[in-house]
C-alpha cells in the first residue's frame, strides 16, 4: 500500500504509526507546509519519503489532517490528484461546511469524511503515538456519498486499529462536538488567560496549582492555529453552547452570592452522574 500522509502531526503522525505495525510493508509519504516537519519526520521515520501533491497519482490512500480552515481550500486540490481507486480520509473537528465544499466535486466518491475523537494537547511529528486511536470513536459523516468499496477498506483499517465507528449526518456532528470538544478548549483557554492575568508574579502558579487546576488547563496548551478556525467553522454551534455555560456559570455566582449553599451542593451532586457517562473512556497519556 501506498499512503500519502498530509499534515505530519499528532493525528498524521499517530495515524502513520499504526499504519507501519499493521502494515509494514507500507510505503508512507509525507506532505507538509512546513519543511522543518517533513525533516523531523524523516528522522522519526514516521514517513518514508517526502512528496508533494504531484505524486498522488500512485496513491491507495491519503490521510489529510491539517487545520479545517486549509482542509476546505487543499481537499479539493487532493481530489482532482488522485486516482479511482483512492481513499481520501481527512480528521477534521467540523464537517458541515467541508461536506457542502465537496458535495459536487466530481470525486466526491473518493473521500469519507471522518472525525477521530483523539488527540492530545501536543503538536508536530514529535507529538506522534502509536495506538492513539485504540479505543477511541471515529465519526464518519455521509458515509453513502463515498464508494462502497473505498468505504470498505477504510473501515476495515479503522476497525484493525481498534476504532469504534459512529455515523452522523454533518449538522448533528457540529452540533455535538460544540459541547463535548469545543467548549471544553475554550473553558481551558479562558480559566488559563483568568489565572496568568490575576496572578502577575507566575512562582505563585506553579506552587501554589496543583494536578487539578493542570488537568483542567491541559487543553490550553494546544495550538491556536488549529482551534481559531474551528470556532470559525462552527462559530453558531459554539456560540449557543457558550451561552449556555456562561448561564450556568452566572447560576452557580447568583448561588454563592445569595450563601446558598444547598443549592450549590445540589448543583455539583447532580453533575457527578457525569462519572457514570464517561466511565470507559481510554486516556493517551504522553
Amino acid at each position: 500500500m501506498k499512503l500519502f500522509i498530509i499534515g505530519i502531526g499528532l493525528i498524521g503522525g499517530s495515524f502513520a504509526k499504526d499504519i507501519r505495525r499493521l502494515y509494514p510493508d507500507t510505503t508512507i509519504y509525507g506532505i507538509d507546509s512546513n519543511p522543518s516537519h517533513l525533516d523531523e519526520a524523516m528522522a522519526l521515520k514516521i514517513i518514508d519519503a517526502k512528496s508533494d501533491y504531484e505524486d498522488l497519482g500512485v496513491a491507495d490512500m491519503v490521510v489529510v489532517a491539517i487545520p479545517v480552515n486549509a482542509l476546505v481550500a487543499e481537499l479539493p486540490k487532493i481530489l482532482h490528484k488522485v486516482g479511482d481507486d483512492c481513499v481520501v480520509i481527512d480528521g477534521g473537528s467540523t464537517k458541515n461546511l467541508i461536506c457542502e465544499t465537496l458535495e459536487d466535486h466530481p470525486k466526491r466518491r473518493n473521500y469519507l469524511a471522518c472525525h477521530p475523537i483523539a488527540g492530545t494537547e501536543f503538536s508536530g511529528p514529535s507529538a506522534a503515538i502509536e495506538r492513539l486511536y485504540e479505543g477511541k470513536t471515529n465519526i464518519i459523516c455521509e458515509v453513502e456519498k463515498t464508494a462502497f468499496k473505498l468505504q470498505e477498506r477504510a473501515l476495515e483499517l479503522f476497525r484493525q486499529m481498534g476504532m469504534r465507528i459512529r455515523y452522523m449526518n454533518p449538522l448533528a456532528h457540529d452540533k455535538h462536538i460544540a459541547y463535548v470538544s469545543h467548549l471544553s478548549h475554550i473553558s481551558s483557554f479562558m480559566l488559563g488567560k483568568t489565572v496568568i492575568e490575576k496572578e502577575k508574579n507566575e512562582r505563585d502558579i506553579f506552587d501554589m496549582a496543583g494536578s487539578g487546576f493542570e488537568s483542567t488547563v491541559r487543553l490550553a496548551k494546544s495550538s491556536p492555529a488549529m482551534w481559531t478556525p474551528i470556532f470559525e467553522q462552527n462559530r453558531e454551534n459554539v456560540i449557543e453552547t457558550l451561552q449556555e455555560y456562561i448561564n450556568n456559570l452566572q447560576k452557580f455566582k447568583d448561588l454563592l452570592e445569595k450563601g446558598d449553599y444547598t443549592g450549590i451542593y445540589n448543583e455539583m451532586n447532580d453533575t457527578n452522574k457525569i462519572k457514570e457517562i464517561l466511565k470507559g473512556i481510554p486516556h493517551n497519556k504522553q
